[in-house]
């Protein structure tokens, strides 16, 4: 079933099917009849962008003919221009640059309004009901979302040439954004590509006004965006926070300026919850290195942060607590890194480029190198389990002792075709021995991770995408959650998940590449970023 839900901001309160999610529904809306509706509501956005702010239903197939009819160049109203390509929003949007730029009103007007709406809508997916008692169950949502550091966007103008000017100002960007935060409510909130200027001036007094507690980390060296993960203090209470820094001095693997956020949270129950304190909830915040070619650095910051999910949701009796893993990956869901968090293993025998690692691109430079093994040194204090190990002092002696794995890695090494070998047929051209290249690289975790998205819209037979740079679509921004692993076919190495204690509610799809295509791409008047948000909701089960 895909319908629109309205969240509400309130524990346990849904949409109920049959009913309009932005408003009162009309006599002669059902569950059967499509529906048209804008995104934005008066009521549920405060801002003062009041254009922008409209709301429009139509009831039932009468209306929505005629709603389709208005955009199709139907009756028109005198004066009135009907608005049904993008060349007409552009024409539009010229008329708008030659006024005096004022921005407390919208740069949309009602009828490109409805444009940008009918070509990125967005429904809401049900896939679960909960079936136990209000007091047996602690239900919230999560947002993630990358909303472009200003800094960023205007050190790489020519990613956005095909936006105007005027939707590329932060006075302008700053209310849409908050405009998706205020209508989702969100318990949890992922946020990447904070400016820390905005965020001190805006995100945080903006959010600590909605009751949010929010937690921010920069990134290191003289980046000036960072990570903020935000929660709403009603509903859970701080017990734990760690910040992540993946530049580590003197590692050549990591020496990135990403960060990342690990909070451990404790849900706050209802009066008619009371009872034994719920598990906690641990939520960690990411955003990685984005050069396709830093693969190796890339897996590097995962297990970084693995471990300390690892550390964090771990309790003193062994047990490990729901875990929520939000960020901006850059990389895709055909990726080897993806493979290392959704399916828990990393197995690389053949010395795998490290441009392959995020799936960003379908072909790398030639003689890159692969990724050597071990990709960190033991100094870091992490296994290839993404653990912390306890670090022993290693004993001094004159000569260098070799275990078999040492000599099996020598001989890997051996093995390797020198890069600027003249290639000659017969003689060169053949691989030493007839065996596999490179030495293996094997990653591991244990958390059971599963993503929140299918990454396919099956009613478009399309790929989702959160993305859509120079034309391109992908997905690179994910909500991974902790599920029960089911059997799996062992000789494809898939891994399949039940949901157990965390259950997934509902999410909003997202959109494919023509659709984004269609709306000449992000940002544009309707998206003030150039990524998509995601919105997952859950159930945390509390018999557990």
């Amino acid at each position: 079933m895909h319908q629109r839900g309205d969240i509400n901001g309130k524990r346990n309160s849904w949409h109920v099917p049959g009913t309009h999610p932005l408003g009162p529904a009309s006599n002669a809306h059902t569950a059967d009849q499509p529906v048209a509706c804008t995104l934005a509501m008066k009521s549920h956005h405060r801002l003062e962008t009041a254009k922008d702010q409209i709301t429009m239903e139509v009831a039932g197939s009468a209306a929505r003919n005629g709603f389709e009819e208005g955009l199709s160049g139907g009756t028109e109203t005198p004066g009135a221009k009907q608005i049904t390509t993008w060349k007409q929003v552009q024409e539009l949007a010229a008329t708008k640059r030659a006024e005096p730029p004022n921005f407390e009103k919208s740069y949309l007007d009602d009828q490109s309004s409805m444009f940008y709406n009918r070509i990125m809508w967005r429904d809401w997916q049900y896939l679960h009901e909960v079936d136990l008692p209000s007091s047996q169950h602690f239900d919230f949502t999560v947002l993630s979302y990358n909303i472009l550091s200003q800094d960023l966007l205007e050190k790489y103008m020519y990613l956005y040439q095909h936006c105007s000017p005027d939707i590329l100002r932060w006075e302008y960007r700053w209310p849409k954004i908050l405009r998706e935060l205020q209508y989702w409510d969100a318990e949890v909130l992922c946020l990447q590509e904070v400016q820390e200027d905005h965020y001190r001036q805006y995100v945080q007094p903006t959010l600590s006004a909605y009751g949010y507690n929010s937690h921010y980390k920069r990134r290191t060296g003289r980046r000036t965006d960072g990570c903020c993960t935000s929660f709403k203090a009603q509903y859970f209470t701080l017990l734990c926070e760690r910040h992540v820094e993946y530049f580590r001095p003197g590692i050549e693997v990591l020496n990135c300026d990403n960060v990342g956020i690990v909070l451990l949270l404790q849900p706050r129950l209802a009066d008619s919850q009371d009872g034994c304190p719920p598990t906690p909830l641990c939520v960690a915040n990411t955003h990685l290195a984005y050069h396709p070619e830093r693969g190796d650095a890339k897996l590097a910051q995962v297990a970084l942060l693995l471990a300390e999910v690892d550390e964090l949701s771990c309790s003193s009796n062994g047990s490990r607590c729901p875990i929520i893993l939000c960020g901006d990956l850059n990389s895709t869901p055909n990726s080897p890194l993806y493979q290392l968090l959704h399916n828990g293993v990393l197995d690389c025998k053949r010395g795998l480029p490290a441009w392959k690692v995020s799936g960003q691109r379908l072909s790398g430079p030639p003689h890159s190198k692969p990724l050597s093994s071990p990709l960190w040194p033991d100094i870091l204090g992490i296994n290839n389990h993404c653990q912390y190990v306890t670090q022993k002092a290693t004993r001094t002696t004159d000569r260098r002792m070799y275990t078999r794995e040492d000599i099996l890695q020598l001989r890997d090494y051996a093995l390797l075709r020198p890069e600027y070998l003249a290639v000659i047929e017969g003689v060169t051209d053949k691989q030493p021995g007839g065996e596999e290249l490179g030495p293996r690289l094997l990653l591991q975790h244990r958390l059971n991770l599963t993503s929140a998205y299918l990454h396919y819209l099956a009613a478009k037979n399309r790929p989702e995408v959160t993305i859509l740079s120079l034309g391109v679509g992908s997905t690179v921004d994910y909500i991974f959650y902790s599920a029960e692993p089911f059997p799996a076919r062992p000789n494809k190495g898939l891994r399949f998940f039940v949901d157990g204690q965390l259950k997934l509610l509902g999410r909003l799809c997202l959109l494919s590449e023509d659709d984004l295509l269609k709306a000449q791409g992000l940002p544009n008047p309707w998206y003030s970023s150039d990524h998509l948000h995601l919105v997952a909701r859950f159930s945390l089960e509390l018999s557990k």
